[in-house]
C-alpha cells in the first residue's frame, strides 16, 4: 500500500489568515483586545486623514498665492547690464523660440504718486501692450468695471479695486500721477505731473496687488517715464514654473551675455523657502498621529500575544511552526493598518475634493463666517489634491504598521509550549 506524501502548507496559508482574523474577535472576556484593536484602526484612520487634508489644504493655498503672484509677473525678468534696453523686440522673438516659453512681454515699471481729490498713495505704474496685458488672465480675466478695449490707445489706466476706493475714483474719473524723474532742465530734473483718465478697475484678490499696482499703455509709459524707444525689462513666461531652474541656460543663451536673468524662486525666496519649511513641519508633525496610532498596535498584539498562550502552545505541539505562528501575528497587525489606512484614504480624499462645500455646509450650520476673506485675501477654502503625495502617505502608514507587528509577531513565536502549557 503506497501513502502519498502530505504537502506542507506553504507561507500565509489560508489557515494562517483564518487564525488571523478570528483572533481579531472579541469572544466573551477576551474582548478587550478587539476593542484595542479598533481604536488603533480609528487612530490610523484618521492620521492618514488629517495628513491627506492638511497636505491637501496647503497645497491649494500655495497653488493660490502663487497662481496670483505669477499671474502678474512674468516668471523669468531679464534686464541689460549697464544700456538701455533698446533691443528688446529682438530680443524677444529669441526666447519666444526656446522651448517651453510661452511668450514674452516688455514692460516699461516705475512708482509713482497717484493722487485725486480724495487723497493720495503710492503705486507701482507697469506700461504693457494690450495684447500682453490681455495674456496675463489675472488681470484681464478679473476686470470689475470699465474695460480694456482700445486699451493701447485710450491714454488711461487700469488700476485695482482697493486702490480705487482709497482714492475714491470710478471708471471715467481722473487720477494725477507725479513721477520724481521728468523732465531735464537747467534748474535740473523736474518732476513730471499728468493726469490720466481711469478706463478699467480690476480685482485679483490680492489687497497687496489691488492697491499698489497700475497699468497704462506701453507708449505712454515710455513716454511718462522718459526711457525713449526702450523698456525696463523683459518677462518671460514658461509653461511650467517650477521647471524654470533647468531652462536657465537656454533662456540665457537666447538672451545674450549681457542680459540678467532673474528668476520667480529668486524674487520671491523667502516666501517660497518658508512655505516649503512649513508643508515639511506640518508633514512630519501630523504623521506623528499615525506614529502614535500605529505603535498603539504593538499593545494590542502583546495583550493578544498573552491571552492566546494557551492556543499557541496546542498548535505548536501540532507541528505549527515559528514562523507559521509569526506571520499569524503579522497579518493581525498589518489588517489593522490597512484597514485603517483604506478608511483615513476614502475619508482624507472625500474631504480634500469637497473642502469648500464642507466649509460651506459648516458656516451654515453654525452661523459663523469661516474663513474670513478680509482675512486671508481668498474667497474660499483653496485644496489641491497631489496623487503623488496620498500615495506617500498611504506607503508610510503602511509600512508603519508593518514595522509595529514585528516585536508582538517575534514574541509569539518565541513562546515555549513547555512553559505556556505548565499550569493549564
Amino acid at each position: 500500500m503506497t501513502g502519498k506524501a502530505v504537502r506542507e502548507p506553504g507561507a500565509f496559508a489560508p489557515f494562517e489568515w483564518l487564525l488571523a482574523f478570528r483572533y481579531l474577535r472579541a469572544r466573551r472576556k477576551k474582548g478587550s483586545v478587539s476593542v484595542i484593536a479598533f481604536f488603533c484602526v480609528l487612530g490610523i484612520m484618521l492620521g492618514v486623514a488629517t495628513l491627506i487634508i492638511v497636505l491637501s489644504v496647503m497645497n491649494g493655498f500655495r497653488k493660490e498665492l502663487f497662481d496670483k503672484i505669477l499671474g502678474l509677473n512674468g516668471h523669468v525678468i531679464i534686464r541689460p547690464l549697464a544700456r538701455p534696453f533698446t533691443d528688446f523686440a529682438d530680443t524677444a522673438d529669441r526666447l519666444n523660440a526656446v522651448r517651453g516659453v510661452k511668450f514674452s512681454l516688455p514692460v516699461v515699471e516705475g512708482q509713482v504718486m497717484v493722487s485725486s481729490q480724495s487723497g493720495n498713495s503710492g503705486v507701482i505704474v507697469r506700461g504693457l501692450r494690450k495684447k500682453d496685458l490681455d495674456s496675463l488672465k489675472a488681470i484681464s480675466g478679473n476686470i470689475r468695471y470699465g474695460s480694456l478695449a482700445n486699451f493701447d490707445d485710450s491714454g488711461g489706466i487700469a488700476i485695482g479695486t482697493r486702490l480705487a476706493n482709497s482714492l475714491n475714483v470710478f471708471v471715467g474719473g481722473e487720477v494725477t500721477l507725479l513721477a520724481p524723474r521728468g523732465a531735464t532742465t537747467p534748474f535740473g530734473t523736474a518732476p513730471r505731473v499728468k493726469r490720466y483718465p481711469v478706463t478699467a478697475i480690476f480685482e485679483m484678490g490680492m489687497s497687496e496687488y489691488d492697491g499698489t499696482i497700475a497699468f497704462m499703455p506701453l507708449k505712454e509709459a515710455q513716454s511718462f517715464f522718459n526711457v525713449g524707444d526702450a523698456v525696463h525689462v523683459l518677462e518671460v513666461v514658461v509653461d511650467n514654473p517650477d521647471n524654470v531652474d533647468a531652462m536657465r541656460p537656454l533662456l540665457q543663451d537666447a538672451a545674450g551675455p549681457d542680459l540678467i536673468l532673474n528668476d520667480w524662486r529668486q524674487r520671491n525666496a523667502t516666501f517660497y523657502n518658508t512655505l516649503k519649511v512649513e508643508r515639511n513641519v506640518m508633514f512630519v508633525i501630523v504623521m506623528l498621529i499615525v506614529l502614535v496610532a500605529t505603535l498603539n498596535i504593538i499593545s494590542g498584539l502583546t495583550m493578544l500575544v498573552k491571552n492566546k498562550g494557551r492556543d499557541i502552545a496546542v498548535l505548536r505541539t501540532m507541528g505549527a511552526t515559528r514562523g507559521a505562528i509569526m506571520r499569524v501575528f503579522f497579518i493581525s497587525g498589518t489588517s489593522i493598518g490597512f484597514i485603517g489606512t483604506l478608511a483615513g484614504l476614502i475619508l482624507g480624499v472625500t474631504f480634500s475634493l469637497h473642502m469648500e462645500d464642507i466649509r460651506q455646509f459648516v458656516s451654515m450650520l453654525t452661523n459663523t463666517r469661516l474663513f474670513d476673506p478680509s482675512v486671508y485675501f481668498l474667497s474660499s477654502l483653496p485644496s489641491q489634491l497631489d496623487p503623488l503625495e496620498v500615495v506617500v502617505v498611504v506607503a508610510v502608514a503602511l509600512m508603519l504598521s508593518m514595522a509595529a507587528t514585528i516585536y508582538p509577531a517575534l514574541q509569539a513565536a518565541r513562546l515555549d509550549p513547555v512553559e505556556a502549557l505548565r499550569y493549564e
